[in-house]
Protein backbone atom coordinates (compact mmCIF):
# COMPACT_ATOMS: atom_id res chain seq x y z
CA UNK A 1 0.00 0.00 0.00
CA UNK A 2 3.18 2.58 0.53
CA UNK A 3 4.49 1.46 -2.44
CA UNK A 4 1.22 2.49 -4.11
CA UNK A 5 0.58 6.00 -2.45
CA UNK A 6 4.71 6.91 -3.23
CA UNK A 7 3.78 5.73 -6.85
CA UNK A 8 0.51 8.17 -7.27
CA UNK A 9 2.07 10.78 -5.15
CA UNK A 10 5.17 11.21 -7.66
CA UNK A 11 3.19 10.79 -10.75
CA UNK A 12 0.92 13.68 -9.01
CA UNK A 13 4.44 15.76 -8.92
CA UNK A 14 5.62 14.82 -12.24
CA UNK A 15 2.27 15.96 -13.60
CA UNK A 16 2.32 19.46 -11.73
CA UNK A 17 5.72 20.35 -12.78
CA UNK A 18 5.60 19.89 -16.18
CA UNK A 19 1.77 21.18 -16.45
CA UNK A 20 3.75 24.57 -14.44
CA UNK A 21 3.95 27.98 -16.24
CA UNK A 22 7.69 29.62 -16.65
CA UNK A 23 7.57 33.21 -14.93
CA UNK A 24 9.09 36.08 -13.93
CA UNK A 25 9.42 36.66 -9.64
CA UNK A 26 7.98 39.12 -8.45
CA UNK A 27 11.16 40.81 -9.00
CA UNK A 28 10.05 40.85 -12.71
CA UNK A 29 13.21 38.53 -13.31
CA UNK A 30 13.65 35.15 -14.47
CA UNK A 31 16.95 33.17 -13.98
CA UNK A 32 18.32 30.51 -16.12
CA UNK A 33 21.41 28.11 -15.80
CA UNK A 34 23.09 26.90 -18.70
CA UNK A 35 24.39 23.01 -18.46
CA UNK A 36 26.76 21.81 -22.07
CA UNK A 37 28.95 19.14 -23.08
CA UNK A 38 28.46 17.16 -19.78
CA UNK A 39 29.55 14.31 -21.98
CA UNK A 40 28.49 11.28 -19.40
CA UNK A 41 30.49 8.00 -19.54
CA UNK A 42 28.48 5.17 -17.67
CA UNK A 43 30.78 3.84 -14.54
CA UNK A 44 33.95 6.45 -15.20
CA UNK A 45 34.71 7.83 -12.29
CA UNK A 46 35.62 11.09 -14.42
CA UNK A 47 31.98 11.85 -15.15
CA UNK A 48 30.99 12.90 -11.49
CA UNK A 49 33.38 15.66 -11.80
CA UNK A 50 30.19 16.67 -13.91
CA UNK A 51 27.64 15.92 -11.28
CA UNK A 52 30.07 17.86 -8.85
CA UNK A 53 29.97 21.04 -11.02
CA UNK A 54 26.16 21.10 -11.85
CA UNK A 55 25.16 20.33 -7.90
CA UNK A 56 27.77 23.11 -6.95
CA UNK A 57 26.26 25.66 -9.54
CA UNK A 58 22.63 24.66 -8.73
CA UNK A 59 23.19 25.09 -4.76
CA UNK A 60 24.57 28.23 -5.81
CA UNK A 61 21.78 29.95 -8.24
CA UNK A 62 18.87 28.13 -7.41
CA UNK A 63 17.61 28.76 -10.64
CA UNK A 64 14.18 29.61 -12.22
CA UNK A 65 15.25 26.89 -15.56
CA UNK A 66 17.91 24.50 -16.16
CA UNK A 67 19.07 24.57 -20.02
CA UNK A 68 21.19 21.37 -21.00
CA UNK A 69 22.69 22.62 -24.58
CA UNK A 70 23.41 19.39 -25.89
CA UNK A 71 26.00 16.60 -25.70
CA UNK A 72 25.20 14.69 -22.62
CA UNK A 73 25.95 11.30 -23.07
CA UNK A 74 29.14 9.71 -24.43
CA UNK A 75 29.16 6.12 -24.07
CA UNK A 76 26.78 3.11 -23.52
CA UNK A 77 24.17 2.38 -22.14
CA UNK A 78 22.94 6.10 -23.03
CA UNK A 79 20.12 5.87 -20.45
CA UNK A 80 22.35 5.62 -17.65
CA UNK A 81 23.98 8.74 -18.88
CA UNK A 82 20.83 10.44 -19.01
CA UNK A 83 19.54 9.44 -15.75
CA UNK A 84 22.95 11.14 -14.30
CA UNK A 85 23.07 14.12 -16.36
CA UNK A 86 19.76 14.86 -14.92
CA UNK A 87 19.63 13.67 -11.94
CA UNK A 88 20.86 16.92 -10.37
CA UNK A 89 17.93 18.89 -11.38
CA UNK A 90 15.10 16.16 -10.62
CA UNK A 91 16.29 15.81 -7.18
CA UNK A 92 15.86 19.58 -6.47
CA UNK A 93 12.61 19.51 -8.32
CA UNK A 94 13.54 21.89 -11.06
CA UNK A 95 11.97 22.38 -14.68
CA UNK A 96 14.33 21.90 -17.39
CA UNK A 97 14.97 22.25 -20.94
CA UNK A 98 16.90 20.19 -23.70
CA UNK A 99 18.38 20.51 -27.02
CA UNK A 100 20.47 18.06 -28.78
CA UNK A 101 24.19 17.82 -29.55
CA UNK A 102 26.02 15.94 -32.39
CA UNK A 103 27.49 13.23 -29.74
CA UNK A 104 23.61 12.12 -27.87
CA UNK A 105 23.06 9.92 -30.09
CA UNK A 106 25.92 8.00 -30.99
CA UNK A 107 25.72 5.87 -28.67
CA UNK A 108 22.57 3.03 -28.47
CA UNK A 109 19.41 5.11 -28.86
CA UNK A 110 18.01 7.48 -31.52
CA UNK A 111 17.19 10.86 -31.33
CA UNK A 112 13.38 10.07 -31.35
CA UNK A 113 14.36 7.46 -28.39
CA UNK A 114 16.01 10.12 -26.26
CA UNK A 115 13.42 12.24 -26.14
CA UNK A 116 10.83 9.93 -25.40
CA UNK A 117 12.36 8.54 -22.56
CA UNK A 118 13.86 11.73 -21.41
CA UNK A 119 10.47 13.52 -22.19
CA UNK A 120 8.84 11.66 -18.74
CA UNK A 121 11.06 12.63 -16.40
CA UNK A 122 10.03 14.80 -13.92
CA UNK A 123 10.49 18.45 -14.93
CA UNK A 124 11.07 17.91 -18.34
CA UNK A 125 9.79 20.89 -20.32
CA UNK A 126 11.10 19.35 -23.57
CA UNK A 127 9.24 19.58 -26.63
CA UNK A 128 9.45 18.59 -30.64
CA UNK A 129 7.81 19.64 -33.87
CA UNK A 130 6.99 17.15 -36.32
CA UNK A 131 7.28 18.05 -39.80
CA UNK A 132 10.73 19.40 -39.84
CA UNK A 133 14.42 18.54 -39.61
CA UNK A 134 15.71 17.70 -36.06
CA UNK A 135 13.58 16.29 -32.86
CA UNK A 136 14.68 18.93 -30.49
CA UNK A 137 12.85 22.22 -32.04
CA UNK A 138 10.17 23.88 -30.09
CA UNK A 139 9.39 26.94 -27.87
CA UNK A 140 8.88 28.18 -23.96
CA UNK A 141 7.56 31.01 -23.24
CA UNK A 142 7.57 33.10 -19.99
CA UNK A 143 4.75 34.61 -18.62
CA UNK A 144 3.89 37.76 -16.76
CA UNK A 145 3.40 36.70 -13.46
CA UNK A 146 -0.11 39.49 -12.77
CA UNK A 147 -1.81 38.87 -16.74
CA UNK A 148 -0.58 35.61 -16.69
CA UNK A 149 0.81 36.51 -20.76
CA UNK A 150 3.46 35.61 -22.69
CA UNK A 151 6.61 38.06 -22.13
CA UNK A 152 9.83 36.45 -23.52
CA UNK A 153 10.47 33.46 -25.61
CA UNK A 154 12.74 30.96 -25.73
CA UNK A 155 13.92 29.32 -29.05
CA UNK A 156 15.08 25.80 -28.72
CA UNK A 157 16.71 24.67 -32.04
CA UNK A 158 18.18 20.86 -32.87
CA UNK A 159 21.26 21.89 -34.62
CA UNK A 160 21.41 18.47 -36.29
CA UNK A 161 24.73 16.10 -36.36
CA UNK A 162 26.85 15.28 -39.33
CA UNK A 163 26.14 16.87 -42.87
CA UNK A 164 25.11 13.78 -45.25
CA UNK A 165 26.49 15.88 -48.28
CA UNK A 166 29.51 14.84 -50.00
CA UNK A 167 30.92 18.37 -50.84
CA UNK A 168 30.13 19.92 -47.61
CA UNK A 169 31.61 17.22 -45.13
CA UNK A 170 31.55 18.42 -41.66
CA UNK A 171 29.01 19.48 -38.95
CA UNK A 172 25.19 20.18 -39.80
CA UNK A 173 23.23 22.70 -39.73
CA UNK A 174 19.85 23.92 -38.74
CA UNK A 175 17.76 23.06 -41.73
CA UNK A 176 15.67 25.82 -44.60
CA UNK A 177 12.72 24.37 -43.13
CA UNK A 178 13.53 25.10 -39.51
CA UNK A 179 14.52 28.45 -40.29
CA UNK A 180 10.75 28.83 -41.88
CA UNK A 181 9.21 26.98 -38.99
CA UNK A 182 10.88 29.95 -36.59
CA UNK A 183 9.92 32.61 -38.58
CA UNK A 184 6.08 31.23 -38.52
CA UNK A 185 6.51 31.29 -34.60
CA UNK A 186 8.29 34.62 -34.36
CA UNK A 187 5.35 36.18 -36.28
CA UNK A 188 2.83 34.53 -34.60
CA UNK A 189 4.41 36.14 -31.65
CA UNK A 190 5.16 39.38 -32.90
CA UNK A 191 1.04 39.85 -33.86
CA UNK A 192 0.49 38.68 -30.28
CA UNK A 193 2.25 40.97 -28.93
CA UNK A 194 0.49 44.24 -30.93
CA UNK A 195 3.19 43.77 -34.08
CA UNK A 196 6.15 44.39 -31.56
CA UNK A 197 8.87 41.99 -31.44
CA UNK A 198 8.80 39.81 -27.95
CA UNK A 199 11.80 39.43 -26.37
CA UNK A 200 13.54 36.61 -27.27
CA UNK A 201 16.86 34.50 -26.85
CA UNK A 202 17.52 31.29 -28.78
CA UNK A 203 19.32 27.91 -27.65
CA UNK A 204 21.08 25.23 -29.38
CA UNK A 205 24.32 23.69 -29.80
CA UNK A 206 26.28 23.65 -32.52
CA UNK A 207 26.96 27.40 -33.46
CA UNK A 208 26.27 29.04 -36.80
CA UNK A 209 29.15 30.48 -39.27
CA UNK A 210 28.67 34.04 -37.49
CA UNK A 211 30.16 33.01 -34.56
CA UNK A 212 32.99 32.07 -36.63
CA UNK A 213 32.72 35.59 -38.34
CA UNK A 214 32.42 37.59 -35.25
CA UNK A 215 35.18 35.81 -33.41
CA UNK A 216 37.63 36.17 -36.41
CA UNK A 217 36.90 40.10 -36.85
CA UNK A 218 39.69 42.45 -35.85
CA UNK A 219 38.29 45.13 -33.32
CA UNK A 220 35.18 42.78 -32.59
CA UNK A 221 35.18 42.19 -28.77
CA UNK A 222 34.94 39.21 -26.84
CA UNK A 223 34.01 38.93 -23.39
CA UNK A 224 35.44 35.28 -21.76
CA UNK A 225 37.57 32.85 -22.54
CA UNK A 226 38.57 32.13 -26.44
CA UNK A 227 40.94 28.85 -26.89
CA UNK A 228 39.28 27.30 -30.10
CA UNK A 229 38.43 28.16 -33.26
CA UNK A 230 34.77 28.16 -33.93
CA UNK A 231 33.85 24.60 -35.07
CA UNK A 232 31.12 25.73 -37.49
CA UNK A 233 28.79 24.25 -40.07
CA UNK A 234 30.41 24.65 -43.72
CA UNK A 235 26.64 25.97 -44.95
CA UNK A 236 24.95 28.62 -43.77
CA UNK A 237 21.55 28.09 -44.16
CA UNK A 238 20.55 31.63 -42.97
CA UNK A 239 19.17 31.70 -39.35
CA UNK A 240 21.09 34.78 -38.10
CA UNK A 241 19.83 36.78 -41.06
CA UNK A 242 16.43 35.77 -40.27
CA UNK A 243 17.10 36.47 -36.56
CA UNK A 244 17.82 40.07 -37.70
CA UNK A 245 14.53 40.31 -39.88
CA UNK A 246 12.35 39.30 -37.02
CA UNK A 247 13.87 41.28 -34.89
CA UNK A 248 13.04 39.35 -31.38
CA UNK A 249 16.00 37.36 -30.05
CA UNK A 250 18.43 39.44 -28.33
CA UNK A 251 21.20 36.67 -28.07
CA UNK A 252 22.15 32.74 -28.83
CA UNK A 253 23.78 30.54 -26.22
CA UNK A 254 25.11 27.46 -27.50
CA UNK A 255 27.95 24.70 -25.98
CA UNK A 256 29.99 22.44 -28.75
CA UNK A 257 33.67 24.25 -28.34
CA UNK A 258 34.42 23.16 -24.77
CA UNK A 259 36.97 25.58 -24.49
CA UNK A 260 35.02 28.83 -25.71
CA UNK A 261 32.89 30.27 -23.17
CA UNK A 262 33.10 33.69 -24.44
CA UNK A 263 30.02 36.22 -25.60
CA UNK A 264 30.14 38.63 -28.13
CA UNK A 265 28.06 41.55 -29.97
CA UNK A 266 27.54 40.78 -33.95
CA UNK A 267 24.82 43.59 -35.03
CA UNK A 268 23.08 43.98 -32.66
CA UNK A 269 22.81 40.57 -31.65
CA UNK A 270 24.93 38.43 -28.62
CA UNK A 271 26.27 35.19 -29.84
CA UNK A 272 27.27 33.21 -26.85
CA UNK A 273 28.51 30.08 -25.31
CA UNK A 274 27.83 28.03 -22.02
CA UNK A 275 30.95 27.07 -20.19
CA UNK A 276 31.60 23.35 -19.99
CA UNK A 277 29.85 21.53 -17.55
CA UNK A 278 31.81 18.18 -18.12
CA UNK A 279 34.42 16.02 -16.19
CA UNK A 280 37.60 14.59 -17.53
CA UNK A 281 35.97 12.23 -20.40
CA UNK A 282 36.48 14.23 -23.12
CA UNK A 283 38.88 17.41 -24.12
CA UNK A 284 38.15 20.27 -21.30
CA UNK A 285 41.33 22.41 -21.22
CA UNK A 286 39.60 25.55 -20.39
CA UNK A 287 41.25 28.02 -18.13
CA UNK A 288 39.88 27.14 -14.01
CA UNK A 289 37.94 24.20 -14.88
CA UNK A 290 34.21 23.57 -15.45
CA UNK A 291 30.81 25.44 -14.74
CA UNK A 292 28.09 26.57 -16.27
CA UNK A 293 26.70 30.07 -17.71
CA UNK A 294 23.59 31.69 -15.73
CA UNK A 295 21.78 34.09 -17.45
CA UNK A 296 18.87 36.68 -15.68
CA UNK A 297 16.68 38.32 -17.73
CA UNK A 298 14.37 41.28 -16.78
CA UNK A 299 10.63 41.32 -17.94
CA UNK A 300 9.95 43.70 -20.49
CA UNK A 301 13.69 44.85 -21.34
CA UNK A 302 15.74 44.25 -24.26
CA UNK A 303 18.81 43.36 -22.21
CA UNK A 304 19.90 40.90 -19.45
CA UNK A 305 22.65 40.24 -17.12
CA UNK A 306 25.16 37.03 -17.88
CA UNK A 307 27.93 35.57 -15.78
CA UNK A 308 30.04 32.28 -15.47
CA UNK A 309 29.55 30.20 -12.44
CA UNK A 310 32.71 27.64 -12.20
CA UNK A 311 32.32 24.37 -10.30
CA UNK A 312 34.27 25.68 -7.17
CA UNK A 313 31.43 28.45 -7.19
CA UNK A 314 33.59 31.77 -8.25
CA UNK A 315 32.25 34.02 -10.65
CA UNK A 316 33.86 35.54 -13.23
CA UNK A 317 33.05 37.66 -16.81
CA UNK A 318 30.23 39.43 -15.31
CA UNK A 319 28.43 41.09 -18.46
CA UNK A 320 25.52 43.54 -18.78
CA UNK A 321 24.30 43.16 -22.23
CA UNK A 322 24.26 45.47 -24.09
CA UNK A 323 25.45 47.94 -22.21
CA UNK A 324 29.16 46.47 -21.75
CA UNK A 325 29.56 46.51 -25.24
CA UNK A 326 28.54 49.93 -26.20
CA UNK A 327 31.22 51.83 -25.56
CA UNK A 328 31.64 55.67 -27.04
Amino acid sequence: MRRIIFIIAALMALNTLQAQQLQFNKDRQFKIVQFTDIHWKANDPNSEIAKACMDSVLDAEKPDLVVYTGDLVYSRPAKIGLDRAFEPVISRHLPFAYVFGNHDDEQDMTRKEIYEYVKQKEGCLMSTTPGITGVSNYTLTIKDPETKKDSFILYCFDSNSYSSAKQTKGYDWIHADQVEWYRKISASFTKQNGNKPMPAMAFFHIPFPEYADASSTDGNELIGTRKETVCCPKVNSGLFQSLLECGDVMATFVGHDHINDYVTYWKGIALGYGRFSGGNTVYNEIPNGNGARVIVLTEGKRSFETWIRLRNKTIINHINFPDDFLHP
